[in-house]
This record gives C-alpha cells, sequence and structure tokens, in this order.
C-alpha cells in the first residue's frame, strides 16, 4: 500500500512537472526567426526581447499589469530597428483582450515603413464590422477573410496570427484566430523592410507622413514578429509570455512569471 501511495504521488509530481515544463518547450518553435518580441511584463514593459528595437513610446497608451494598453488617439510605436531585413516572409502574432467592438481600422500590431506608405498589420473592422483582416497598403495584399470570425464578446484571451509566404512574388496569406484558419488567399505583391526604415506600431494600422490611422480599444499581452513562415501546428504550439529571450544578457522570463493561455 505504501510503494502504491508513492507511486501515485510521484506520477502527480511528474504531471504537474510536465504540464508546465511543456508549453515552454514548445516555444522553440522557430524562436531563432524571431525578431520582435514584447510581453509588456514588470521590469520590460517597453522592450523588445530581441533586442532589434528600441524602446516603446507611449503616445497616450499605458502600460498596467502587464499589458499594453491601447484605444481611441491612445497608441505606441517603436522604431531604431537594427535586425536583419523584415520580410518578404514573415508572421505577425499578438495575444490579446478586446474591449469595445465598435471602433474600426485599428491594429493590434503594424509593420510600417519610415519612408512610404507600406505596411502590413493586423487589422480589426476595416472592410467588415467586428471581423479582422490582414490590412496593407491600398489592400495590396487584403481580402475579406472567408470564413473570417465576427467578434461579438469583449474582455477575453484571443490570439491573432497572420502569416506571409513568398509565392512567386505575391504573398500567400493565411489569417488565424485561436489557432483556427480564418482565412487563407494568395494577392501580392509581397514586400520587405529594411533596417532603419521600419516601425512597429500597437493602435493604428498605418502612420504615414506622421499621421496615425485607425485605432483598436484592446489590451495587448503579448506581440511578436517572426521573420518566416510558422505553420498552423507551430502556432498552435505558442503560448503567450512564456517564451525564454535573452535581453541585455539577462534572462527576461522566469518560471515564476510565465502565465499560460486558457
Amino acid at each position: 500500500m505504501k510503494l502504491l501511495k508513492r507511486y501515485f504521488i510521484f506520477s502527480l509530481s511528474m504531471s504537474l512537472v510536465l504540464g508546465f515544463v511543456m508549453p515552454a518547450l514548445a516555444q522553440g518553435e522557430k524562436k531563432e526567426d524571431l525578431i520582435g518580441h514584447w510581453t509588456f511584463e514588470n521590469g520590460v514593459e517597453l522592450e523588445d526581447l530581441t533586442g532589434h528595437f528600441s524602446e516603446i513610446d507611449l503616445l497616450d497608451a499605458e502600460v498596467k499589469d502587464g499589458k499594453l494598453h491601447i484605444g481611441n488617439n491612445e497608441w505606441a510605436m517603436t522604431t531604431g530597428y537594427k535586425g536583419p531585413d523584415i520580410g518578404p516572409e514573415k508572421t505577425l502574432v499578438t495575444w490579446l483582450y478586446l474591449d469595445d467592438l465598435n471602433v474600426t481600422r485599428g491594429a493590434t500590431l503594424a509593420v510600417n515603413k519610415s519612408s512610404a506608405d507600406t505596411f502590413d498589420a493586423i487589422v480589426y473592422a476595416e472592410r467588415q464590422p467586428k471581423r479582422w483582416m490582414a490590412g496593407s497598403s491600398f489592400f495590396r495584399r487584403t481580402q475579406d477573410a472567408n470564413p473570417g470570425f465576427e467578434e461579438k464578446e469583449t474582455g477575453k484571451l484571443i490570439q491573432l496570427a497572420i502569416s506571409y509566404e513568398d509565392d512567386g512574388g505575391n504573398a500567400k496569406i493565411v489569417i488565424y484566430r485561436n489557432g483556427k484558419v480564418i482565412g487563407d488567399y494568395t494577392q501580392g505583391p509581397i514586400v520587405f523592410w529594411k533596417a532603419g526604415d521600419v516601425e512597429a506600431l500597437f493602435g493604428p494600422r498605418a502612420l504615414i507622413a506622421g499621421t496615425a490611422h485607425g485605432w483598436v480599444v484592446a489590451r495587448v499581452e503579448d506581440a511578436r514578429i517572426y521573420n518566416t513562415v510558422l505553420n498552423e501546428k507551430e502556432i498552435n504550439n505558442l503560448a503567450v509570455n512564456t517564451l525564454d529571450v535573452k535581453a541585455h544578457g539577462k534572462l527576461t522570463t522566469t518560471w515564476g512569471s510565465l502565465k499560460f493561455s486558457k
């Protein structure tokens, strides 16, 4: 009986350990191609954990409780990118709490050229109410997502991801919500961004001649830019705020601060 009891305790302990370890191990998905990562956690609130972008400039947005709060005329951006060229293949990923269904045309994450009207973004409600799309300058890489997804609730943690694959010079785009495909099409041309001519935006879909375009009311929990295509399995393997990344020579995420998606 004692042996059985010890076996039960050991099995339970291993289950708990694996329950915590496995999500973290899953974060190895192409992390060598992760070129922008923001968790907004205490101590690194404004930092890109990969070290490629400068600190985030808060433009009436605020960071609170490990989240970036963005809204109407409340946004943030970062410049000073000094990593490899972004694209032509990439994946944008955000986890967020949507707090207003009716504010339109903004983005939870956008990659924007400083010198021209060229952007790709995870855009909310620009062409269709309460629906997500792959926003782009002049809709060059934009189609209405099919079947898409209509948001009907606020305050729940959701994951959005958009991958861009080079298909003979055109962009093969796949849009995911909570790991499920809600849009898949090819429309070009595919583009890239060079160091020194790129901005990451949180709130507007684009910044053109100093003017921000569109707003979204949300709390962003985690935002990432991968310089490669993540497939459906890899996107489903990601978990919010659990990737161990070194910034400025220190480990920025610890077991004490790990948070897992529900």
